[in-house]
């Protein structure tokens, strides 16, 4: 019987042995083109180093000259939005996180290879675990370093969840950006006024400190009137009273892989009355 059973065990062994490995999907052979600008291209990373040079740059002057008597915080008014005061408020610069201050790149990475919709659930398990494969957005590093310098206080302005608040923190020291304090200089979705738009933790934000300078890679890193179809949007930027504010008091950021810069369709892309046609090339 003990016979027996060892041969029945070695052919089950040699059957394991000679079974495949199970099957994954193929990595894409081509990286995502918004992937490669955003997070390979020297283009990437000079624009953004040209939007932190300008914001330091700013903030610089800001600090040397008369003292500000207006926040780079913009809020609704009964009719056009209105800065916030400053007063005698400490100083301080209001940085989204997500591919404004730090690169996601694990996470995108994951993004790139799974083809996965976005999905809740992952990204909350990438903002608890994620910590150690994210990087600093280049020029973030310094300029964060040069804000402290002038007496500036860095806050980061997130949609990341509260649940995570302690690995929120410890990705933004793991990238070299210092350290923050939840509720202090570090604000996160739903704090304030229980919303993920912004503008209820900027309207917080202000009441403590005199902001000189907002960063973001979207438009609601800004300001959250900004609705309504793209073509509107973009409209809406270079009117008054926002278009004066971009490379002022408000330093904007690439992002082509994600978030409300994406999403326009062939109208609002492509003006009919700005389309060519090839005619001699096409058949």
């Amino acid at each position: 019987m003990r016979k027996v059973l060892a041969l029945a065990a070695a052919a089950s062994l040699a059957g394991c042995a000679t079974m495949p490995a199970p099957s994954r999907s193929a990595r894409p052979a081509v990286v995502p083109g918004a992937m490669q600008f955003l997070y390979g291209s020297a283009e990437a990373a000079a624009l953004s180093e040209q939007a932190y040079n300008a914001l330091v740059d700013n903030v610089r002057l800001r600090v040397a000259g008369p003292r500000p008597s207006e926040s780079a915080i913009v809020l609704p008014g009964d009719g056009a939005p209105v800065a916030a005061s400053c007063g005698d408020k400490p100083f301080a610069a209001v940085f989204d996180m997500d591919e404004t201050a730090i690169l996601n790149l694990g996470y995108e990475y994951n993004d790139a290879v799974s083809g996965a919709a976005f999905d809740a659930g992952r990204w909350a398990r990438w903002e608890s675990g994620g910590a150690d494969k994210v990087a600093a957005v280049p020029g973030a590093t310094a300029a964060f370093a040069a804000l402290r310098t002038m007496g500036v206080t860095p806050i980061i302005n997130t949609n990341r969840n509260v649940a995570a608040a302690k690995e929120t923190a410890d990705a933004l020291a793991r990238a070299g950006l210092g350290s923050f304090v939840h509720g202090e200089t570090l604000f996160l979705k739903g704090d304030a006024d229980g919303k993920s738009a912004k503008d209820g933790r900027r309207r917080a934000i202000a009441a403590r400190w005199c902001v000189l300078a907002l960063g973001g890679d979207q438009i609601g890193d800004f300001t959250d009137a900004l609705e309504g179809t793209p073509a509107a949007r973009r409209v809406a930027v270079s009117s008054p009273p926002y278009a004066a504010r971009w490379g002022r008091s408000w330093f904007i950021l690439p992002n082509p892989v994600y978030g409300t810069g994406l999403g326009s369709g062939w109208d609002d892309t492509f003006p009919a009355e700005k389309r060519w046609t090839d005619m001699q090339g096409a058949k």
